[in-house]
């Protein structure tokens, strides 16, 4: 029975580490509060504008932090302690998060939101892959993939819980109250920041700037496998992800049901968090070249096909397999890249990489406002999924190196 648990159930080795343990459950508290606040903005921009377009701009007001922030944050992670890095960031998101609670409660300014995102957004880009790139420092070479999939797991979890509390909030108070929750919350990622060790530089430091930055691209742009794992994934979120056309949905589907609006801002999530239980066997898996294409054309055709269904529960259930393909893209992309870098450099390349995460769903984010206000919300929704399906296949399979890349090749 042990050996089928460890088999076909996440690995939770690395929670034995009390330093990687209060980080990952700071993550995991904090990211209830992130998400809910994601869903309260996006509901209050809806509330205030009645346009998907709005919805979906915020996603280049977000891109340009996260590109910014996110490359320059993970040259500075390599250059200072990180543990100082991490909570100097923080503190910016969590002021975000109280400037967006005033502004619900007095002005209700779009304008005012979108500064406050902008702001969080530049926090995060720090905070997040400084975050990552410590890991490999608290737990050994040996446990990074399942750290990898825990962290992803509690994510995607804050992202199930968040929009679900945030429905019920919506529904039964006012988005002042959603952001007041989650700078409650946001307190435990501030305390787990705090309790690091001190994590200065290892090797050679190379000041933060261009110079930096650019040795962090031309490691990336010299390794096919990195640069084709990072393709696949704009391929997923560029194309197929539904998230701004939620509110638009739920509004014309169902009704406007603010139950409707978590459920589906909480269904991919959802689907995340069953991948990350059920993960051992994502260890096993060989040929992650293929594999990787697979899963994202997995994706593509599930969100394609959850626009087509009438039922909320078909829907949902449609986006949660995509979510668990999403889940297993991450945890072999985000490995491939720390078991390759050395200390020095991880800082770097985990910012690319965070640039490439957070910022597909951005772009996303606008490809679906743009392409519902044109030709409205089905053929927005539909034809995204299907062209990510046909598109990955294309860009991940025309690639030698990475069609035929075998872990530890």
């Amino acid at each position: 029975m042990r050996a089928a648990l460890e088999r076909h159930f996440a690995d939770t080795r690395p929670v034995a580490i009390p330093e990687y343990r209060r980080l990952l459950a700071g993550q995991a508290v904090g990211f209830i509060g992130f998400q809910l606040t994601g869903v309260a903005v996006a509901a209050e921009i809806y509330s205030i504008t009645k346009s998907s377009f709005w919805v979906g701009m915020m996603g280049p007001v977000a891109l340009v932090p996260l590109v910014v922030f996110g490359l320059w944050g993970g040259a500075v992670a390599d250059a200072m302690d990180r543990r100082k890095l991490l909570l100097i960031s923080s503190l910016f998101t969590w002021g975000a998060t109280i400037a967006l609670l005033v502004n619900a409660l007095t002005a209700k300014s779009v304008w005012v939101i979108m500064a406050a995102v902008f702001v969080q957004s530049s926090g995060f880009a720090v905070s997040s892959p400084t975050r990552q790139a410590i890991v490999p420092r608290l737990v050994p070479t040996d446990l990074v993939p399942a750290a990898n999939t825990l962290s992803f797991l509690f994510s995607s979890l804050g992202s199930v819980l968040g929009p679900l509390l945030g429905g019920v909030i919506l529904a039964t108070t006012d988005f002042s109250a959603a952001y007041a929750i989650d700078a409650v919350l946001f307190t435990a990622t501030l305390y787990a920041s705090y309790r690091l060790p001190k994590l200065e530089p290892l090797g050679e430091v190379t000041a933060p700037g261009p110079r930096a930055v650019a040795d962090g691209l031309r490691y990336i742009m010299t390794s096919p496998i990195v640069l084709m794992s990072f393709a696949v994934d704009i391929v997923a979120m560029a194309f197929a992800l539904p998230r701004a056309l939620f509110p638009q949905m739920a509004a014309e589907r169902f009704d406007g049901s603010e139950f409707a609006f978590g459920a589906l801002s909480a269904s991919i999530a959802l689907g995340s968090v069953v991948g990350g239980v059920f993960s051992g066997w994502v260890g096993r898996v060989r040929r992650q070249g293929v594999a990787l294409t697979v899963v994202i054309a997995l994706w593509g055709l599930s969100v394609a096909l959850a626009g087509l269904a009438e039922p909320l529960w078909l829907c949902v259930a449609l986006l949660a397999v995509g979510g668990f393909a999403d889940l297993v893209s991450a945890v072999w992309r985000q490995t491939i890249l720390q078991t390759y870098a050395p200390d020095e450099m991880r800082g770097r390349l985990q910012g690319v990489f965070f640039v490439v995460v957070a910022g597909g769903p951005r772009l996303g984010d606008l490809r679906a406002g743009a392409t519902a206000s044109a030709f409205g919300l089905v053929p927005a929704w539909v034809g995204g999924g299907l062209l990510c399906a046909v598109s990955v296949f294309a860009v991940g399979l025309s690639v030698k190196s990475f069609r035929n890349y075998r872990v530890g090749s």
